[in-house]
């Protein structure tokens, strides 16, 4: 938009040229707008999108119209655009400040930050975004500016039209770098499935219609170019050579496009799609974040156990639990969130998923951290209070893990209140494990223990083994006893204190296996019937319950909460939804086959303590002589011979060892097959072009060869953009273009065919010659970038279906009617 648009004529009218281009880039513009909103409907699903898009397009076909018909120059242009943007802006892509009046300030000021940080916020929210807060402000501004832009370059009538085709497939791909990071599902008609159907179909329709638009613009620059050198208009029989161009160049894409359609998708199939928003993290890194589950001890100091943490009112629904804190990842010594775990911005409300409707409205009391109290499968959340506008810029959840995190000044602060709408999923009778491999290795304690007590199949055996844990467990916070009994102690009825060391790492873990195995081999726990051994609390039992439904099979997290309800008596529960912290608790959340998350309470049992002493064995009162072994002396094998082997093993096993080599060679596969779909035509043209010289070069007599050779000259003027020869003899096609050396060409072609004397071999070989010199310089006289068009133009293949070509004239001037034979000339 640097430069001035064409100007039209004097008299307020196009010429035929200017309205042709007009309608051309008019109908370029509304395919493209049409291609950009089905591009973008999976981002916002919404039908104020739709209304963006319409106004944008429309608003900004306006803008370019002016421009056109009153001569404005580029920052013309940019000022209406911005004025024009802002008043749209307010009235479509911000509908929730149309609210009030007096909300007209605070609107625009969302449209323009919407202009500059919409994009990045764009992708931090959970798709579709519908009409959340600004996020329909980028969308504005891609059809906006790019329709506007588009019609103001494709209008044009020198080079800078062609920038119409970035700004297009920016406009279009817009939808798919913004958005999802899966495709489409895939489409069966019949026996035929195609993978990605709407990424296919809007990529491959894109590409026709620019290829579409571009082959008719180079033929209405040739034909204009033609028409002013000769004065004339180009008749309809001058259309031929066009046509030919324009339908040769379709096929081609016709067979780029059937290629992509059928064999991309395919090969793409199994991988990762590339997009903006799977590069982008939340504002918060929980990794860096103390772990839930690490300091939960601290939740039953004296100082804290009885202070409110938060409080839920429920509206409607029977919700049991407000899960704090979901942890997915374990190092082998503290469970956290896992670092793939991505945490989006959401919308005003997601897709319900399949369970009973729950609402609540939570009020944060003492709670000063970043994860945000939630139940079931997150629907809508609505913030209250002062601080209602910052709580939903830092809003972020996680689908995966149904979490939430609060990263607004911080954390969740004293006073803030929000309203929940959940999905409540129920949990199945039975279910099965889809079967995964432990993400850290368990302890061999917790595996011999499980082997010994393992019956039944799937869930059964899984409930059972957690069930028997708890109940050979005893509950503990603390590791040891003061002067007076701790706060959490009074309100367990005949509590016999056990001490109990915090942290949930692998040692300790096998601790408590360990114990619970030699107290199981005591005889003295056999009579007394008591198997209780593991001490500590919901940090131990919920890391060792996870790691016990990870060796069934069973992707297991841990879910630090409260419960509202419990069937357990003996399970804190928060009372009239009140929830301190000695109402924390911890529990585990399993996958089954189903992809359903069943939770699992994990709480030991506090009413029969344990007997950690075990019976002393007396040592044998018989004396046993000790008698030392016999030794015999053993030869070590030859270290060469062992380094040897090892050696020989060790480059067997990496010569088998190829599997991390497919990945690789698939990806490198599919983007050579894109590169071959991009440049295979110009390839097939280079290529032609080489075999029609190569034929040339090996004609069969020298004179042959020396008129072929002149025929190829000919051939790479046509490429070069030469006016065609039509009628002209070679003398005067060589005086037309001035070629170097041309007139010689000529007159040397026109000896070896008419002279009758023919030619040698030698004076053929030294007529190529200079034939490349000439082509070289054809190519390289008018720059770089014409050159690489010149090689993969068409025009020499079809330039003799143009007007006034070989099909006119059959015989030299002055001997029409001879007995000669016609000679073959341009």
């Amino acid at each position: 938009m640097s430069g001035r648009t064409a100007p039209p004529r004097r008299d307020g009218a196009f010429s035929g040229g200017e309205r042709t281009r007009v309608v051309a880039g008019s109908l370029l513009a509304l395919a493209v707008a049409v291609l950009a909103t089905l591009a973008a409907w999976p981002v916002y699903d919404d039908t104020a999108f739709v209304f963006v898009a319409v106004a944008g397009t429309v608003a900004g076909a306006a803008v370019a119209a002016c421009a056109l018909r009153l001569r404005w120059g580029g920052w013309t242009v940019t000022v209406v655009l911005g004025g024009v943007f802002l008043l749209i802006g307010v009235l479509v892509a911000v509908p929730s400040r149309l609210t009030d009046p007096g909300m007209l300030p605070r609107a625009i000021g969302d449209v323009l930050t919407g202009a500059v940080v919409g994009w990045k916020d764009l992708l931090t929210v959970d798709l579709p975004v519908g009409s959340y807060r600004n996020l329909l402000v980028p969308a504005l501004v891609v059809f906006l500016a790019g329709t506007s832009v588009l019609l103001l370059s494709s209008w044009r009538r020198d080079r800078l039209a062609f920038l119409a085709v970035p700004v297009a497939v920016g406009m279009v791909g817009f939808g798919l770098l913004f958005g999802r990071t899966s495709v489409s599902a895939s489409l069966v008609v019949g026996q035929l499935t195609l993978a990605a159907p709407l990424e296919t179909m809007v990529g491959a329709s894109t590409m026709l219609v620019l290829l579409l638009w571009l082959v008719w613009r180079d033929r209405a620059e040739r034909s204009g170019a033609l028409a002013r050198a000769r004065g004339a208009r180009i008749g309809r029989r001058a259309s031929g050579g066009a046509a030919a161009r324009g339908w040769t160049a379709v096929g081609l894409l016709a067979l780029a496009v059937v290629v992509a359609v059928a064999v991309v998708p395919w090969a793409a199939q199994g991988l990762d799609r590339d997009v903006l928003r799977g590069a982008t993290a939340p504002d918060v890194d929980l990794s860096a974040e103390i772990s839930p589950l690490a300091s939960y001890r601290a939740a039953f100091d004296d100082d804290r156990v009885d202070e409110v943490l938060f409080r839920v009112a429920v509206l409607e629904g029977a919700p049991e639990r407000v899960r704090v804190a979901v942890l997915d990842g374990y190092d082998g010594e503290v469970f956290r969130t896992d670092d793939d775990t991505r945490f989006v911005r959401v919308p005003s409300a997601r897709t319900a998923q399949a369970g009973a409707r729950a609402v609540v409205d939570v009020e944060i009391v003492d709670l000063d951290a970043v994860w945000m109290p939630i139940i079931g499968d997150l629907v809508e959340v609505s913030f209250v209070g002062e601080r209602a506008a910052a709580l939903a810029d830092g809003f972020y959840y996680s689908a995966q893990n149904a979490a939430a995190v609060e990263t607004a000044g911080g954390g969740l602060r004293a006073g803030d209140a929000y309203r929940l709408e959940a999905s409540l999923p129920g949990s199945p009778a039975t279910f099965a494990a889809p079967g995964s491999t432990p993400g850290v290795g368990a302890p061999e304690s917790l595996r011999v223990w499980v082997d010994e007590h393992r019956t039944g199949t799937d869930g059964a055996a899984l409930i059972a083994l957690i069930d028997l844990l708890r109940e050979r467990g005893y509950l503990s916070h603390a590791l040891t006893d003061g002067d007076v009994p701790a706060r959490w102690m009074q309100d367990l009825d005949d509590y016999r204190f056990q001490p109990a060391a915090a942290g949930h790492s692998l040692a300790r873990i096998d601790q408590m296996f360990s114990r619970l195995l030699q107290r199981e081999a005591d005889p003295q726990a056999i009579v007394a019937d008591n198997f209780v051994a593991a001490v500590g609390d919901d940090e131990q039992f919920a890391v060792a319950a996870a790691l016990i439904a990870e060796e069934l099979g069973y992707p297991a997290r841990v879910v630090v909460g409260a419960r509202l309800a419990a069937d357990d008596p003996s399970l804190p529960v928060c009372e009239d939804g009140v929830c301190t912290a000695g109402d924390l608790s911890a529990w585990i959340e399993v996958r089954t086959a189903s992809g359903a998350w069943v939770a699992i309470d994990t709480t030991p049992q506090h009413e029969r303590s344990p007997n950690l002493e075990t019976t002393e064995q007396r040592d044998p009162e018989n004396v046993t002589d000790v008698r030392p072994d016999a030794v015999e002396e053993v030869v070590p094998p030859d270290p060469t011979q062992e380094d040897e082997a090892v050696s020989r093993d060790d480059e067997e096993t990496a010569a088998w060892d190829l599997a991390w080599l497919w990945p690789i060679l698939r990806v490198v596969a599919i983007w050579m097959l894109v590169a071959l779909l991009l440049l295979g035509p110009f390839l097939v043209i280079l290529a032609a072009k080489a075999l029609r010289r190569r034929g040339r070069r090996r004609a069969a007599t020298p004179a042959d060869r020396i008129a072929a050779g002149w025929e190829e000259v000919v051939d790479a003027a046509a490429d070069a953009g030469y006016e065609p020869p039509g009628a002209r003899t070679r003398s005067e096609t060589a005086a037309l273009w001035e070629l170097p050396d041309g007139v010689r060409l000529a007159a040397a072609a026109d000896e070896a065919t008419f002279s009758g004397r023919g030619a040698t071999t030698a004076q053929a070989q030294a007529f190529w010659d200079d034939v490349d010199r000439r082509r070289r310089d054809l190519r390289s006289s008018r720059g770089v970038w014409r050159a690489l068009m010149a090689s993969v133009s068409l025009r020499s293949f079809i330039r003799r279906t143009a007007p006034g070509g070989a099909r006119r004239h059959l015989a030299e001037r002055g001997e029409r009617g001879s007995s000669r034979r016609a000679r073959t000339m341009p």
